[in-house]
């Protein structure tokens, strides 16, 4: 493990990150959803009713988007 401190976000740094809406982010977790997508960080539980991410998880998500856009272009 890295020295880098680990880090949880919330929804809406998640949002601001990625630009997707609450909506799509959970329709990306959600396997019944036609936007499913198994490779977006799954969210952790902090508590009651309170949920995060994995800054970093969040980050690698973000550049193998970034990866597969430049392969397909």
């Amino acid at each position: 493990m890295s020295n880098t401190p680990i880090q949880i976000i919330r929804r809406p740094a998640v949002e601001t990150m990625t630009g997707l809406s609450r909506a799509t982010i959970y329709d990306k977790l959600n396997t019944k959803s036609p936007r499913h997508d198994p490779s977006f960080p799954k969210q952790i539980n902090l508590g009651a009713d309170a949920v995060g991410w994995l800054k970093h998880e969040v980050e690698a998500w973000i550049l193998a988007r970034v990866e597969q856009s430049r392969k397909a272009a």
